[in-house]
């Protein structure tokens, strides 16, 4: 397999903003609310020398802040179906693993294998599952009508909170911001509504591709006795654990992270 440097080619006849870097093996990345494609750079450098990596910016995010935003989950999955030309392994982050994994659901021709990091099929709390409590999603949403600077900083913190490497993570995670657009403030409201409100419990099992789930045991956002109950509902994925990371841990462990992307494919 012929490898190339990791400088990245605009597509920029499509919709939304993808690019794609280096040969061989098609995989897709697909960020987090809140961020943009940026946020993989230091994973695609690594990727690159061996496959050819798609990175996406979502609708109202990145380089595509002012595409229209559609408030359900499969308009998302399609959008970014329709700028990717082949058949290619998905990974997707937090809210891009709702994205990738409605993708797989939908389009299970153009998902050979899905990867979902730091990702839940239903992120908000109820009487029968753990997740992020209803009230914080809720105050995300009325901080972002006053200042939503404020509110990607709070969310920011969330993500590297607990790992040893946070103050390093949250400077990481403010560099990629200030190379793209911000994202617009409706694309953000989208995003918690998404969060708050889509529910794939029921679809999972239904997945025909090969699934890895990666966590990070210190997340605060997809707990472990979230991922212990999503071991019940897709007993035959693979699951990696990285202990001392938190919600990126594409970012805080990536020789690790980058190592069990490789096993996996």
């Amino acid at each position: 397999m012929t490898k190339t440097s990791s400088v990245s080619v605009p597509l920029k006849q499509q919709s939304l903003h993808v690019e794609m870097t280096g040969t061989g093996q098609a995989i897709v990345l697909v960020h987090g609310w809140g961020m943009n494609a940026g946020v993989w750079h230091q994973l695609v450098e690594l990727l690159a020398q061996d496959y050819r990596v798609y990175t996406v910016d979502l609708a109202g995010f990145g380089f595509s802040h002012q595409h229209p935003v559609s408030n359900d989950i499969a308009d998302w999955a399609a959008q970014v179906v329709t700028v990717i030309p082949e058949p290619a392994v998905w990974v997707g982050w937090s809210l891009g693993g709702l994205v990738a994994t409605q993708a797989a659901l939908d389009f299970p021709d153009r998902v050979i294998k899905l990867i979902t990091v730091a990702s839940s099929p239903k992120f908000v709390a109820d009487d029968n599952w753990h997740g992020i409590s209803p009230q914080v999603l809720s105050s995300f949403e009325q901080q972002l009508n006053k200042d939503f600077a404020v509110t990607l900083e709070r969310f920011l913190a969330i993500q590297a909170m607990g790992s040893e490497s946070a103050r390093q993570d949250i400077k990481a995670l403010h560099e990629v911001l200030k190379q793209r657009p911000m994202p617009s403030s409706h694309a953000l409201k989208i995003g918690l509504l998404l969060l708050s409100s889509v529910d794939l419990r029921q679809q999972l099992p239904l997945l025909s591709q090969p699934l890895l789930r990666i966590y990070g045991r210190l997340d605060s956002l997809v707990g472990a006795r979230a991922v212990k109950a999503i071991d019940l509902i897709v007993p035959s994925s693979e699951k990696r654990m990285l202990h001392q990371a938190s919600h990126a841990p594409f970012i805080s462990h990536l020789d690790e992270f980058t190592l069990q992307i490789k096993d996996f494919i």
